[in-house]
């Protein structure tokens, strides 16, 4: 049979052909292309700010506008002075004298910008404050997990830091913390700026910095030396709460309980373990606070026959009379990175010098921003470093 046809009925006068209509384009959803990126101080000192101005100058931005200041109750106040809406915001702070003030002002801005609907907020802290209080003290607390705990309430979405005194530390945070390295500019200052600096030996002043300390011997093909036996207390020493409940005078003991007795610790005699004579001896730590420790192990290399000897820490905090008593000790430089501000003390000792580490806190940030990989910062880097 044949095929039927399908006839269209004919056009009449009016009408006439119509393209399909365009359907609108989607909206973006909100916030889902990258966004811009601001940095803040969150300190308004002059010498806290200039880290700030050094890592903005590197990635060609501009500081973000914001007030930080103390009324005349000691409260602390932050205004922001532009949009931050949908943006990625990098606080950065370094930590003064005045710590809590530090905290406080950091807490303030963050919670400030969160309110304010910035999309990501990154603090930069190059030294993490309270990180020697990471371990159980008698009846004390871990004031570092309180700290991370507190940064996360107040909106902190991740953390650039700098050698964390204890690597543990990154657990105490449920944000991504990313722990970097400045061995890499203190390894460099070794070779461009020490003469003779194959002639030298690295030391650590306890056993607990040993694995540092072997770090940079074997990066730089050089000897290592351990002082052992000194008198302070170190860290292990102390009492961790776990004498508790405390020893009573003619306490009753189960019958059937017999635990042995934990020997008392002795330190023996303070011997250096490794040759440091006719050696430039380079004693390498994360942190330089009370400097007691490092003059009496000056002196001792000093007494071994070390001719020269450096310091070298990633954190120069430097409190009390560390100037003075750099300055009168067998010290004859102190090398530490700009993380703390410490321009006053280098002006009472003009044996403390600066390395400056903002080159990597800046490539930090750009790739942040753009979701690039942090690999590149820890080439090379081992999980002892």
């Amino acid at each position: 049979m044949p095929k039927k046809l399908l006839l269209l009925p004919p056009l009449s006068a009016s009408s006439t052909l119509r393209a399909p209509r365009a359907r609108p384009a989607a909206r973006p959803a909100m916030n889902a292309a990258r966004t811009g990126y601001r940095v803040f101080s969150a300190n308004s000192t002059a010498a806290c700010t200039e880290l700030a101005k050094r890592i903005t100058e590197r990635l060609g931005a501009e500081l973000g506008k914001s007030v930080v200041y103390q009324e005349t109750n000691g409260e602390t106040r932050v205004e922001i002075k532009e949009s931050v809406r949908g943006q990625d915001i990098f606080i950065i702070q370094t930590i003064p004298r005045d710590v809590n003030t530090a905290v406080m002002e950091l807490l303030i801005m963050a919670y400030a910008l969160k309110t304010a609907c910035a999309r990501n907020i990154i603090g930069v802290i190059p030294y993490f404050p309270y990180s020697k209080q990471s371990k159980m003290r008698k009846r004390g607390s871990i004031v570092c997990k309180l700290l991370a705990s507190m940064l996360a309430k107040a909106g902190l979405t991740h953390i650039i830091t700098m050698d964390l005194h204890q690597k543990e530390i990154q657990g105490f945070f449920s944000f991504p913390v990313d722990n970097l390295r400045a061995s890499p500019f203190l390894l460099q200052y070794i070779q461009e700026e020490i003469p003779n600096y194959r002639n030298a030996v690295i030391v650590a002043k306890s056993p607990d910095a040993a694995k540092r300390a072997q770090s940079y011997a074997e990066r730089l093909r050089l000897g290592l030396a351990v002082i052992h036996g000194e008198a302070q207390c170190t860290e292990l020493d102390m009492d961790d709460g776990r004498h508790s409940p405390p020893m009573v005078k003619n306490a009753t003991v189960h019958p059937g309980l017999e635990l042995p007795l934990m020997m008392a610790k002795e330190k023996p005699p303070i011997t250096v373990v490794g040759d440091v004579g006719g050696r430039i001896a380079i004693i390498v730590d994360d942190i330089i606070d009370d400097v007691e420790s490092f003059v009496a192990a000056a002196e001792i290399l000093k007494e071994r026959g070390a001719y020269k000897i450096y310091v070298m820490a990633t954190h120069g905090i430097l409190s009390a009379e560390a100037p003075r008593l750099i300055e009168e000790s067998s010290i004859d430089e102190v090398v530490v990175t700009n993380t703390v501000p410490h321009e006053v003390q280098k002006l009472q000792c003009p044996k403390i010098k600066t390395v400056d580490i903002s080159l990597i806190l800046s490539e930090a940030i750009r790739r942040i921003h753009n979701g690039e990989s942090m690999a590149y910062l820890f080439r090379n880097i081992t999980v002892d470093d």
